[in-house]
Formats: structure tokens, C-alpha cells, sequence
């Protein structure tokens, strides 16, 4: 495994992240396990997790999975970078949910519980709350982080203008801000390039993309032919068949698998701290680790950008 630093921190983590989204609706509690055990095994020690995974009607189940893994000992904590969120509403009583002072506190004091750890390393928002005041947010986050609960705060699904907006209000605190933005981005969605990625470079945040196989939408063909449906509809994967047929393609021409080749496209970029794989099964995890080996050549980059263009920087993408 490769290691990098998250934004313009000095903390190291894998190139590859581990997501557990699927770990209680999808995946057994025993089979998550053995998946963050294995991505220990090859150096993964990179974590994501949310307050609202598990379910609709289960919330913070996922949560709690990953605390009864911690809580086998062997150095299972110590060994991992522990990422989680909040925002997402926990009930239907007011302040269950958003960014007030008031449900910051108690949703980190609720995620320590069912993670069974004393420290969160990377707390991100999981959506801006345009309701809240920055000062207010970033008064819960210091004390978090005061009280050592909190290491670093990112955000995610946050806008360029957001990311700006938080950081400047951050340093005039003389507080750190945020370290990272965990974004929708992969070949098929590349709008963030627009803004939140220029927002990220200026701003020293590490981007870490999630859905970077777009769903299943490049995770490549079936040995029976059929493409993988990935959630999408099978219109609009038909809208998209010449690209795909010309991924694919290319993906043979240089030997390897359009699922590496896809999060393989992304660490080529340096903003780009570490996709998050959610695997569902062991097979989909230890499929995941070929990609930061992969090398793509100047002429590869470009022949994807051609098969899968994206929009390009704001203003240029929308006007002269």
C-alpha cells in the first residue's frame, strides 16, 4: 500500500479508503470483520464511516460494528485513521440532526459511544447547514477538538464557495479549518473539478471521492456480457454505451480492469487524497488494491479525458 497526507497535514494515510456504508444493510456483521481485518492485512488504514449508516430505521448500526471491532483489541484502533460524520438527522425530535452547537456535541458524543473510542480523527460535515452560523460550528468544533474528541474536521458535498467561506472564517479564529472534502467524483461525474477542486488546492484540502466507480457504471461487464446495473437505470446506461464500449476497450488495450483503472485516474491528480472503496464482499475489497499500482502514461490520461471529458475549471467551463 501507498501512503500520502491529508491536504496540507502531516497526518499519513493509505491511498485507498475503506468505506463501511455496506457494512450491516449489506454486509454481515462477521464478513465486515474479516474486510477490516484484510484491509489492515494490506496496509489500508484509512476508515470512513457516517452516524446515519446502518439503515433508514437503523441508524448508527454501522457505527457500532465498527466499535465491536475495535473493541477485539490487537492494535485495531491504533492502527486506523477513523473518519465519521455528522449531520444527518438521528431522530424526528428537534435538534436530531444539522450543524447547531447542540447536536454537534451529542452526535459526537453519540458516535464515540458505538465506535467504543475516545478520539474520531477526521469529523466531517456531511452536508453544509446554510441555517447555521460558521461562528457557531466552528465553537463546537474547537471545543471538540479542546476536549480531544476531535483531531481534524473535514467536510462533505460541500460547494467551492463553502469550502472558501469555512476556511476563512476558520482562520479568523487562528483555528486550522478544514483539512479535507469527501465529494462525489469519479470519470463519469467530474463537476466538481469546476470549483471544489481548485477550492481544495488553494486551500490545502486532501479530496477524498466517493461513488469513484460511478455506482458499478465502470466497474466493467459480467462474464455473461450484461453490464453491471450498479443502481443506474438500464436507460441510462444505454445513453451512455459508446462511452462505455470505448472505456472498456481501452481498458483491455493496457491490460488492466476498468474498476482499477477508474480509481487509478484519480490518484494521478495530487489533490486527490484517497477514493473510498465500500466493498460488499471480501472479493470486491481485495479487487480494489491493484489500482495504486497502476502507472497511466500522459497519452492514457488523455485518451481518457477524450473518452470522458470533463467540464474544466469555473469560469471557463460556462463562459469565455
Amino acid at each position: 500500500m501507498k501512503y500520502t497526507h491529508l491536504g496540507r497535514t502531516g497526518l499519513e494515510v493509505s491511498q485507498l479508503c475503506l468505506g463501511t456504508m455496506n457494512f450491516g444493510p449489506h454486509t454481515s456483521e462477521s464478513d465486515s470483520f474479516a474486510i477490516m481485518d484484510a484491509a489492515l492485512d494490506n496496509g489500508v488504514n484509512f476508515f470512513d464511516t457516517a452516524n446515519v449508516y446502518g439503515g433508514q430505521d437503523n441508524r448508527g448500526h454501522t457505527e457500532e460494528i465498527v466499535g465491536r471491532w475495535f473493541a477485539q483489541g490487537g492494535g485495531r484502533r491504533e492502527k486506523v485513521v477513523l473518519a465519521t460524520k455528522v449531520y444527518g438527522g438521528m431522530g424526528t425530535w428537534p435538534n436530531e440532526g444539522r450543524l447547531s452547537a447542540l447536536h454537534i456535541r451529542r452526535a459526537c458524543e453519540a458516535s464515540l459511544r458505538r465506535l467504543q473510542t475516545d478520539y474520531i480523527d477526521l469529523y466531517q460535515m456531511h452536508h453544509i447547514d446554510r441555517s447555521t452560523p460558521w461562528e457557531e460550528i466552528w465553537q463546537a468544533m474547537e471545543q471538540l477538538v479542546r476536549e480531544g474528541k476531535v483531531i481534524y474536521v473535514g467536510s462533505s458535498n460541500f460547494a467551492g464557495w463553502h469550502i472558501a467561506q469555512a476556511n476563512e472564517a476558520a482562520k479568523a479564529r487562528n483555528f486550522l479549518g478544514l483539512v479535507s472534502e469527501q465529494s462525489l467524483y469519479n470519470l463519469v461525474e467530474r463537476r466538481i473539478e469546476m470549483d471544489v477542486i481548485p477550492a481544495c488546492e488553494h486551500y490545502g484540502l486532501g479530496v477524498i471521492p466517493w461513488s469513484p466507480l460511478a455506482g458499478g457504471i465502470l466497474g466493467g461487464t459480467k462474464e455473461d456480457g450484461e453490464r453491471r446495473r450498479g443502481g443506474r437505470s438500464a436507460e441510462i446506461m444505454e445513453q451512455m454505451k459508446p462511452q462505455l464500449d470505448a472505456y472498456e476497450s481501452f481498458c483491455d488495450e493496457i491490460g488492466e480492469k476498468p474498476a482499477d483503472v477508474a480509481l487509478a485516474w484519480m490518484l494521478h491528480n495530487p489533490v486527490i487524497t484517497a477514493p473510498i472503496i465500500g466493498p460488499r464482499t471480501m472479493e470486491q475489497f481485495t479487487g480494489s488494491l491493484r489500482a495504486v499500482e497502476i502507472k497511466l502514461s500522459a497519452d492514457q490520461l488523455k485518451k481518457l479525458d477524450e473518452i470522458w471529458p470533463g467540464p474544466g475549471p469555473a469560469p471557463e467551463a460556462y463562459a469565455w
